[in-house]
């Protein structure tokens, strides 16, 4: 896979991606990443990538020429090797699809994504209409600039690219990745300060404990982000576990007059 990401702080992307599951990625030769300086495209002296925006308005605009140029010559340089109506051009912006685990997976499938990094108070209209192929965000707020979504959308699609991670059945058990939140863990020692890691884990027997992870990504994804329910693949079995966790929640009839006849 092929990503290039197109920035006015190279040296954000470069520092970012030369740790951990990015940089495993590069050395695997899963992942093929090259960092663009925008100002290379630049007209001017001073390698001035924005402009004041039409109209009355504080902030700068970042401008079309050095944007469409960069792309341009990125996709060129991939003549012969991969189409370029395969080439997927995403835009780092608050304005995007808010970026998920399900949008990962579709991009690690891709063969080659351009990245562009939006700073200011965002990019000509135009880019965005002529150029770009996918808006993405990764939350509800504002951030300088897009180096840090990149990095964000970089790390979780290189977790998916086969061979790169240590166990590949690591990508699928993960948060998220079933559309559930994960289960707790635990590690050495079986006794911390009193706190004893629950007993099905040490027990060796791998349907039980399976299930009782089953149970506490279900229990867990209830307690925190009960939205994701309605968009996972949930089984008969799965259905059961959630009502009677809700059930074990729900006070009954009668305790609830027992608390009422002893406030009386």
């Amino acid at each position: 896979m092929r990503v290039d990401i197109v920035t006015i702080f190279p040296e954000v992307i470069e520092a970012g991606a030369s740790y951990s599951i990015v940089k495993r990625a590069q050395e695997k030769g899963a992942l093929q990443l090259a960092v663009h300086n925008l100002r290379n495209w630049a007209h001017d002296r001073h390698r001035s990538t924005d402009d004041e925006p039409f109209g009355p308005g504080a902030g700068m605009v970042m401008k079309p020429e050095p944007v469409f140029e960069a792309v341009e010559a990125i996709r060129g340089k991939r003549d012969g090797e991969i189409p370029a109506q395969r080439t997927l051009v995403l835009l780092m912006t608050p304005q995007g699809e808010p970026f998920c685990q399900r949008m990962a997976g579709e991009l690690a499938r891709e063969s080659h994504l351009i990245m562009i990094c939006g700073h200011y108070e965002g990019v000509d209209e135009r880019i965005r209409e002529h150029l770009v192929t996918r808006q993405i965000s990764i939350g509800d707020y504002v951030l300088t600039g897009g180096e840090l979504p990149a990095l964000v959308v970089l790390d979780a699609l290189a977790r998916l690219i086969p061979g790169v991670l240590g166990a590949d059945q690591s990508a699928v058990e993960e948060s998220f990745a079933a559309g559930l939140l994960e289960y707790p863990q635990y590690t050495r020692p079986a006794e911390f300060r009193g706190w004893r890691a629950p007993e099905i884990l040490l027990s060796g027997h791998h349907a039980e404990i399976a299930k009782w992870r089953r149970a506490r990504s279900l229990e867990r994804t209830l307690e925190r982000r009960p939205d994701l329910l309605s968009r996972a693949s949930l089984t008969d079995e799965d259905r059961g576990l959630l009502l009677r966790i809700l059930a074990e929640r729900t006070p009954t009839q009668d305790s609830s007059e027992e608390d009422s006849n002893a406030r009386d």
